[in-house]
Parts: C-alpha cells; structure tokens; sequence
C-alpha cells in the first residue's frame, strides 16, 4: 500500500506532530496574553477569517475575525484583567485540523488606573474547547466555545480603591 492511502496523521512524524500541539498551545497562550497585556483586537488576527467565539450558555456568538476584533477592542479601557490558563490538552484530528480542551480562570476589575491592588477572587472558572485550522502553514483558531463552572460580576473599583496597597 503506498503511503497515499495512509491516513493524514500516519503520514506526520513524532517531531511534526510535537510542533502541531505545540503551535496549538501557544496560540491558546498568545490569546491571553494579547487580551490582558496587549491589544484586545489583535487577538482576532489568532482566528480564521470566518472564525467564531461562543457561550456555551445562552445565545452569544461572535462569527468572523472583523466581529471579533470589534467585539474584543470593544473592552473598557480601565479593565485590568489576568488569565491563568493549565490542563491545555490539544488532540491533532488531521495534518490540518486540531482540537483542544483547556482550564482557565479569569482574575478581573474594571475602573483600574495604575499600581498594584489588593488579591480578589476570580471572577471567572471554566474551560475553552477549541478547534484549529491549519491555513498558509499556519495554525488558528477556527473556534473557542467557553464553559463556565463559576462566575460573577466584574468588580468595579472606586477611585479610592485603585491605589497600591488600598
């Protein structure tokens, strides 16, 4: 049998296959890491043109990359926010497509001007399931459903609040 016939992931050595997941991982941290500490419109340069972000309760889809990038630069501009993201579990379907399952806890104010605040719970805990396109030799997000295990409202902090050690 010649190797046509081999499935496409047969045909991906160990080291290919480590570099998929490996793409996979990063863009799941790439996606914090632009949300909380850089612009939060770039991060729909991550996804596919016909990309799509979604709540798994209730009816919230954002679908395409300039949705998205609207969506996401749409933030408040004094929301201080960290994601800590483990567990990231990424399962290659084909040479092109992947999936990926991943815990995250979202840590969040808004009405933040500066310094350092006191430690507050998270506002957000659940998991991201992601699915992955290879498109022009490189991965993105072709969609991120969100669960919530735990959630509530976003803190808003008073001027007296946002200030080192308060």
């Amino acid at each position: 049998m010649g190797t046509d016939a081999l499935d496409p992931l047969d045909r991906l050595d160990l080291v290919g296959r480590l570099i998929a997941e490996r793409d996979c991982e990063r863009l799941i941290v790439e996606f914090v890491h632009r949300l909380d500490l850089g612009e939060p419109g770039d991060v729909a340069d991550l996804f596919t043109p016909d990309g799509w972000w979604e709540w798994a309760a209730g009816d919230r889809r954002i679908a395409g990359r300039e949705a998205l990038r609207a969506y996401f630069a749409g933030r408040p501009a004094d929301r201080l926010s960290r994601r800590l993201c483990t567990n990231i579990l990424v399962t290659l379907t084909s040479a092109a497509t992947a999936t990926a399952s991943t815990y995250f806890t979202t840590f969040r104010v808004d009405g933040h001007t500066g310094g350092m605040l006191p430690p507050r719970l998270p506002v957000q805990v659940g998991r991201y399931e992601d699915t992955f396109r290879k498109v022009d030799a490189r991965w993105l997000l072709a969609g991120r459903e969100l669960f919530l295990d735990f959630a509530g409202p976003t803190e808003r902090l008073s001027p007296a609040d946002d200030r080192p050690g308060a």
